[in-house]
């Protein structure tokens, strides 16, 4: 498997620190609202990542962080005139809510900040301990210069940097770059009991914090969006390789923007949403399938016609779901005809396919293309008298790929009514019986209850309309 490292610019084969063990950090929200459609790329990106490793064998331990304390969460909470912790816990929750909807699997560790003050305060010490930082009347600064190869992630320019970290300066630093690590509390603030006094955590020393923490000193791959390199991304790497004397991450990898009908998302132009927002009107799979359709490293365009494509394209492949299951339990009985067996080689070159897709720096839009394929190819064999056997061979093969994406993996709601039930069964009766009056009078009764009936040489196949 080949992935676009950020740090060195190209495509390199991935080389995990332990055999057979992948060690993923992946930024997480800051938890003071609903996360926004375009935090949602790099959350499904990220799982599929995850999911296709386990695919592959690997055992894949993934820590997503929640940044929980905060001036964002503050400030919310001081607006409504509650602990920082209600509003924390509040949108903790309606993450997972939303995660769920979208497939997001939880992670292995979701530690938040306010979990690990004492390894933030730990790291903290030994940069200062180090001469890599130090402290200024209750705050703690890193020494950005003192740090060989400051902007290695970023390609950024030491002047560029510095002219950027001029603007606002706080002149207790001694250097403009220089960046936070302890904050000293302020009245009314969370804080805790540290060697500088009280205070809480910057952003950015929480993250190699945690890091270090759940997964060690050096980690096979941190993830996030294009936006977190830096100063995030930078900082992370300064404060972890200076505490720890070794790379941080091996691997990083970085989703571009998302765009709001060919706009760039801000509040001030309006186009600012949550994806709690654009699942009220699409749903929450189609905005799945709709952040795989492009290359992660590629900027996407969101608009009503881009998810109500993608809404299409899912309808295509349930009815392909519904039709294999449908076959799995109705299908011919014996073993696979010469033709069908043809079809399952043909499936296992489809897969081989979409490994190669995802191998090639997880290039989920040809791997959604190659499900395609594979539909096309199992309705050649389903149009005529499918076995059993090929049926289930051929679902095994498409809902391991589907699985990997995280895609149709909603079960249709199958419960029937015990009227639906004795209907069905009594049109079946008449059909049976050659009354058809009757057959089309059931079927159309249950047409107004918004069941949909269809026939096949199978037998009677059913769906919500």
């Amino acid at each position: 498997m080949k992935l676009f490292n950020s740090m060195t610019r190209q495509k390199e084969e991935f080389v995990p620190v332990s055999p057979g063990e992948v060690k993923i950090y992946s930024c997480g929200p800051t938890v003071y609202n609903f996360f926004h459609i375009g935090n949602a790329r790099p959350f499904i990106v990220f799982d599929v990542l995850r999911r296709y490793f386990e695919y592959s064998g690997y055992k894949v331990t993934f820590v997503q962080n929640f940044t929980d304390v905060d001036d964002k969460v503050i400030n919310k909470a001081n607006e409504e005139g509650v602990p920082f912790e209600v509003i924390a816990d509040r949108y903790i929750k309606e993450y997972f809510t939303d995660a769920k909807g979208l497939g997001i699997r939880e992670a292995t560790v979701h530690p938040k900040a306010t979990e690990n003050i004492d390894a933030i305060i730990e790291i903290v010490q030994t940069l200062v301990d180090k001469g890599y930082a130090y402290p200024v009347e209750g705050d703690v600064y890193y020494r950005a210069r003192k740090f060989e190869g400051y902007g290695k992630l970023s390609k950024q320019p030491l002047e560029d940097l510095e002219a950027g970290a001029r603007i606002g300066v706080d002149e207790r630093k001694e250097d403009p770059m220089d960046f936070a690590l302890w904050k000293a509390a302020k009245p009314g603030e969370p804080s805790w009991d540290s060697p500088w006094g009280k205070g809480r955590p910057g952003w950015h020393i929480e993250c190699s914090a945690m890091a270090n923490r759940y997964l060690g000193k050096t980690i096979d791959i941190h993830s996030g969006g294009v936006d977190l390199t830096f100063p995030h991304h930078e900082n992370e790497i300064a404060q972890s390789e200076a505490a720890n004397g070794c790379p941080f991450a091996n691997y990083w990898m970085h989703n571009a923007f998302l765009n709001i009908d060919n706009h760039k998302m801000s509040k001030s132009a309006g186009n600012f949403f949550t994806v709690r927002d654009a699942a009220g009107v699409y749903g929450y799979e189609p905005i799945r399938f709709f952040m795989l359709s492009a290359h992660y490293r590629s900027p996407i365009n969101y608009s009503r016609e881009s998810l109500e494509q993608a809404s299409a394209a899912l309808t295509r492949m349930y009815s392909a779901k519904e039709r294999i299951l449908f076959l799995v339990e109705n299908g011919a009985d014996g073993e696979s005809s010469e033709s069908e067996k043809n079809t399952l080689s043909a499936l296992d070159a489809l897969e081989e396919k979409f490994r190669a897709a995802m191998d090639d720096d997880l290039n989920t839009a040809d791997a959604i293309a190659v499900l395609f394929e594979m539909i096309r190819a199992i309705n050649s064999e389903l149009d005529g008298t499918p076995t059993r056997a090929f049926a289930k061979a051929a679902a095994d093969k498409f809902f391991a790929l589907t699985e990997v994406l995280g895609l149709v993996q909603s079960e249709q709601e199958d419960d029937l009514s015990k009227e639906v039930e004795e209907l069905i069964a009594a049109r079946q009766a008449a059909r049976k019986e050659k009354n058809f009056a009757e057959a089309d009078r059931i079927r159309d009764l249950l047409r107004d209850m918004g069941i949909v009936l269809e026939d096949t040489p199978q037998g009677v196949k059913w769906k919500k309309a």
